[in-house]
This record gives structure tokens, C-alpha cells and sequence, in this order.
């Protein structure tokens, strides 16, 4: 009820792109993508520039498994941003689930390379790396994302110590 409130308050009220944008954030937390996708093109009508606005639309995206999609719109946050170390994580995500790696830890490396602390991204990157059969670097980065206070999950654990022939 209060985000039917707050969604028709904001067309009447005609609030601001990062006001949209923050409807937007409501509605992905919930999971209601579609109202959150529209919020987004209302906040990036009113702001082209907006690099949050299209990251978390491509979120949107991504959630209904609209990967080409959701990659536009991550590339789009970056365009603006070029130190958006969220975004290029996001696309390597997409490329992940996509089926090519090897974009994927382009993506990450640069990630990784505006903010070393992101836990999930060398996480993220030791999957991508694991799907490439490159299993050293696979486990550098799970080391490196448990020493960040990532929890690894045990079943890619135990897959990448049976893929590698290695314990830890």
C-alpha cells in the first residue's frame, strides 16, 4: 500500500530522476521488476545521466534473465561513470551468464582494479576463471574473497577442488 502511495505521489508530484530512481530501488527490492524497470526510464527521461539509474535497471534486466539487456544498460552506467566499480562487476555477471568468461574477467579485472576490497567480485571472477579451466587463478581469487569475509559457497568449493585435483 504505502509503495502504491509513494508511485502515485511521484507521477503527480513529478519528483526528480534520483527520486525515480529511488521508486525504482523499492520496487527491485521487492521484486517487482517491471514497475522497477519503468520507475528507471522515467529517472533516466528526466537524467540521461544518471549512472544508477541504468546500473539498476540493468539489474532489472538481468533478474528476468534479459542479459543482453541488462549488459547495455551496465555499459551505459560505465560510459558515465568510468570508476563505477559496481557496474563492471554487474556486466561481467551478465557475461557469466551469458556463457563467455573470458568478457567476464575483463570486466572484473577492472572492478577489482578501482576496488580491490569487493569481496563478491573475486568471488565472481573465480567463477569465471573456474569456467575457463583456469584453476590457479580460480583459487587466488577464492582465497582472496575469503580473506575479504566472502563466504565462498561450499559446492563450488568442492567442484573446484575436484576440477583442479587440488585441496585448497
Amino acid at each position: 500500500m504505502t509503495l502504491l502511495l509513494a508511485a502515485g505521489y511521484a507521477h503527480a508530484q513529478g519528483l526528480s530522476a534520483e527520486n525515480y530512481s529511488r521508486l525504482g530501488d523499492m520496487h527491485l527490492t521487492r521484486g517487482e521488476l517491471d514497475q522497477a524497470i519503468s520507475s528507471y526510464n522515467k529517472a533516466i527521461e528526466l537524467n540521461p545521466k544518471l549512472a544508477d539509474a541504468y546500473n539498476n535497471r540493468g539489474l532489472a534486466y538481468a533478474r528476468k534473465e534479459q542479459y543482453d539487456r541488462a549488459a547495455g544498460d551496465f555499459s551505459r552506467a560505465i560510459e558515465i561513470n568510468p570508476t563505477f566499480d559496481r557496474a563492471y562487476n554487474n556486466l561481467g555477471n551478465s557475461y557469466v551468464a551469458k556463457g563467455e568468461p573470458e568478457r567476464a574477467i575483463s570486466n572484473y579485472d577492472k572492478a577489482i582494479a578501482i576496488n580491490s576490497k569487493l569481496a563478491d567480485t573475486h568471488n565472481n571472477r573465480a567463477l569465471a576463471y573456474y569456467l575457463s579451466k583456469q584453476y590457479d587463478k580460480a583459487w587466488d581469487d577464492v582465497h582472496r574473497a575469503q580473506d575479504l569475509g566472502y563466504p565462498v559457497n561450499p559446492a563450488f568449493l568442492e567442484a573446484l577442488r575436484k576440477e583442479s585435483g587440488r585441496d585448497k
